[in-house]
């Protein structure tokens, strides 16, 4: 449609051109200011604007979390009824398909960022200027980030290198694999922990210590991916190594430290914390469209994960998404004080607070994700809380640094370092020191594992923990073995690829 609009507008241009008598001073007339995406990059002002740009499509990851957690065996997906969002819910049964608007969503929210982290990379080169280093290693950091988010759930992505797709791309660039894409996401971490500044210039901003904690992520997940689903422990040592080495440097360097009260972690005075390593932010202030989801700068998952119609105190109402099960409840040890955090178990809370309504909808399992519902809205918050919530989503926190640490260790044959790393996160989840854990060897990535759970429950962690781990089968239910690890890509691009990319196994 805008095609045409376009051609229209254009041929009454013309037509006016060649009709309208013009004088001298009509023709000469010079044009003050003229901008395209080609000429864009001519002030560091108009590159920082650039990178804003990137980091919005950030904010479009909460979908991401969303079907991250009820994909799990964590929680089921609820909402206001069995047809409400389907696309989640066949994602939550495992009877998703290539036409699911809600994956499709995953691909084109994660390829636009990656589109516009290489707007700025491939135009890096127009100019110098003071600080232009941070600015790129901020691009090269998002790109990561994103090509990150799109490996874990589709697996084989086509990449560009420093350069934008353009129409016809989809037809001659492959899907690179596995590898190659962690291999691609390792060089921009590493070109990013070598140029950000420690300390970000505002809240939100990549740091070193950002870049450092995801690189070692990657590497863990490329170790993990090696291990369980190309069943290549010979090649995967030396990604735990490299796991461990990036993880360690963030704890030795960064000067982040885990808060003392697991509760203050996800309340807004917590935001942006000495545990947050990065944070993506959201605000409240501006609305929000059911239709246009992705221009949303509230948290769009906190809303639907809270109580349909809930009246009472501390909380608001949302659209009953993102259900905790009974199994996630029962994985807390007694005494851990993270249940109560991540649990918001309803009946015991109405009976705490009689004066509490709210209605029953798709899937109740009693249970709601505390550390993810709306709170209490401010007096400046805009309309429609459900999509407007201000809450951040606490994207790297500094437990899952000494967590994935802790594993790698493990994986690499050092025991002690891991079970120190470990037990500091058990430390704190208890209050004392008695709880902590002694064993070793598989025992000890057992209990690492199930430290993860209850640590990250309700963060969007826990599907892709279970993937790559190899315990996806055994836990999930409907989960089918060499398909459901990745998700289909949406059928229009393999429609648009023409042949040149092939579906996912399975779909």
């Amino acid at each position: 449609m805008k095609k045409y609009i376009f051609i229209t507008i254009s041929i009454i241009a013309v037509f006016s051109a060649l009709t309208i008598s013009c004088t001298d001073d009509f023709v000469d007339r010079p044009v003050e200011y003229s901008i395209d995406s080609e000429n864009y990059f001519n002030s560091q002002a108009e590159y920082e604007s650039a990178l804003i740009g990137a980091y919005d499509l950030l904010q479009s990851t909460f979908v991401n979390v969303l079907m991250g957690e009820f994909a799990s065996d964590n929680t089921v997906c609820g909402g206001n009824g069995p047809t409400d969002v389907p696309g989640y819910q066949q994602v939550d049964d495992m009877i998703h398909t290539p036409v699911n608007t809600e994956i499709k969503k995953v691909w084109d929210w994660m390829f636009a960022g990656v589109q516009r982290s290489n707007y700025i990379l491939e135009f890096k080169d127009n100019i110098e200027f003071e600080g232009k280093n941070q600015i790129i290693a901020e691009a090269r950091f998002l790109r990561a980030y994103y090509h990150f988010e799109l490996v874990k759930w589709f697996g084989p992505i086509p990449m560009k290198g420093d350069a934008r797709f353009t129409p016809g791309d989809e037809t001659s660039i492959p899907r690179s694999s596995v590898t190659d894409v962690y291999a691609a996401i390792e060089d921009d971490l590493i070109f990013a922990s070598e140029n950000l500044n420690p300390m970000p210039s505002q809240a939100g901003r990549a740091t070193r210590g950002a870049a450092l904690a995801l690189l070692g992520k990657a590497y863990l997940y490329e170790a993990s991916y090696l291990d369980n689903v190309l069943n290549s422990e010979s090649n995967s040592g030396e990604k735990y190594q490299l796991a461990a080495l990036r993880l360690q440097q963030v704890i030795d360097n960064e000067g982040y430290s885990l808060v003392s009260d697991f509760n203050d972690i996800f309340e807004m005075a917590g935001e942006n914390g000495p545990e947050s390593v990065f944070e993506i932010q959201y605000t409240d202030v501006e609305g929000g469209s059911y239709g246009y989801m992705q221009a949303i700068e509230g948290n769009v998952a906190v809303g639907f994960a809270g109580p349909n119609s809930y009246e009472g105190p501390f909380f608001e109402s949302g659209n009953n998404f993102n259900l905790p099960t009974q199994k996630i409840v029962d994985a807390f040890e007694d005494g851990d004080l993270r249940k109560e955090v991540t649990i918001l178990d309803m009946d015991a809370w109405v009976i705490e607070h009689p004066e509490v309504t709210y209605t029953k909808q798709n899937e109740h399992t009693g249970y709601f994700n505390r550390k993810y519902i709306p709170r209490k809205r401010s007096e400046d918050a805009a309309q429609d809380y459900k999509l407007t919530n201000p809450n951040n989503y606490r994207a790297i926190r500094y437990a899952d640094v000494l967590l994935m640490a802790a594993e790698a260790y493990n994986k690499s044959g050092n025991d002690p370092q891991a079970l120190i790393n470990l037990n500091l996160v058990r430390d704190r989840a208890f209050g004392d020191e008695n709880h902590r854990i002694t064993m070793t060897d598989t025992n000890l990535y057992n209990a690492i594992l199930a430290e993860r759970r209850v640590e990250f429950a309700g963060e969007g962690f826990r599907f892709f923990d279970l993937v790559r781990t190899g315990r996806a089968a055994q836990e999930i239910d409907g989960f089918t073995p060499n398909k459901n690890e990745v998700f289909p890509i949406p059928l229009e691009e393999i429609q648009f690829a023409g042949g040149n990319w092939s579906q996912n196994q399975n779909y």
